[in-house]
């Protein structure tokens, strides 16, 4: 039987709001709260210390707490601008260095955008550029580490669930990140029931295997949307846009993964990490 891992991408509001100043407070923080994982976001660059990595992750180490990374936004290897390839490749090799100083095993990171191309366009010098400098990155990523591209939200941004994992096709060190909000932000709602879930999953299996669809990486939060997909990011207080993580977690037992579920909640992260965790520990037990 799969173990499924929990945890918030970023500190909840409450651990602000309790006194605590520093990530450094965060492991055990998480840890006291039963969760499992912690998402460290350098979206906006990558702005710590060598140093600082190295003792932060020994923290998160030290407290049984295991770390993903998310990748600056600025990446987009369908950009056409070779300068701008560049950057987006430097910016994935800086994220290597930190993951293995923080000793985080996965590092999430949004692929591409159209910009003034087709989606076609876009996708196929994605593709292009991937089996071009994946041996590359297979190199300084060895067989310890993860580049985990999300499936994204946004109608110009390239990432439905197909798109990520036809991306994934092309190397064993790249394992999806299903961002189940983003799904079903893009898709107008379209996650309602667990044949929802199950379809996405199979594609994963035919395309990529068991094994790596069996640790996949999850990102999951209700997020509103409009007719350009994602909106905003909202709490489980919401009813309305949802997904909900009850049509799912039926799905990950059935397919006995063990995958990392971060929750990615305005402010609630931990809180609704929580939820999910009760959820999938009380249907595991009614299942015995």
């Amino acid at each position: 039987m799969g173990k499924i891992l929990f945890g918030p991408a970023g500190n909840s509001t409450s651990f602000f709001d309790e006194g605590h100043k520093t990530t450094f407070e965060t492991p055990k923080w998480i840890k006291d709260r039963g969760l499992d994982l912690f998402e460290y976001s350098f979206g906006q660059g990558y702005r710590m210390s060598s140093e600082t990595a190295v003792k932060l992750g020994e923290e998160f180490k030290k407290e049984g707490i295991i770390l993903s990374l998310h990748a600056p936004y600025f990446i987009n290897f369908a950009n056409p601008d070779e300068e701008m390839l560049t950057k987006s490749i430097g910016y994935i090799n800086t994220g290597i260095k930190f993951m293995k100083n923080l000793q985080a095993e996965r590092m999430v990171f949004h692929p591409a955008s159209c910009g003034k191309q087709t989606r076609e366009e876009a996708v196929s010098l994605m593709m292009n550029r991937f089996k071009e400098i994946m041996p590359t990155f297979e190199e300084e990523l060895g067989k310890e580490f993860f580049l985990c591209p999300e499936t994204m939200g946004k109608v110009m941004q390239i990432g439905t669930y197909k798109e990520i994992i036809d991306l994934c096709t092309i190397s064993d060190r790249l394992l999806p990140t299903f961002d189940f909000g983003h799904i079903n932000a893009l898709t107008q709602g379209s996650l309602k029931c667990e044949d929802d879930y199950k379809r996405i999953f199979d594609y994963a299996f035919e395309k990529l295997g068991e094994e790596r669809t069996k640790k996949i990486h999850i990102h999951f939060s209700r997020i509103q949307y409009g007719a350009k997909g994602e909106i905003r990011h909202l709490t489980f207080d919401d009813k309305i846009y949802g997904p909900y993580f009850e049509d799912l977690v039926n799905v990950l037992i059935d397919y006995d993964l063990s995958c990392h579920v971060i929750c990615e909640s305005s402010g609630t992260m931990a809180e609704d990490s929580k939820i999910m965790k009760d959820i999938y520990l009380k249907t595991l037990a009614n299942r015995k």
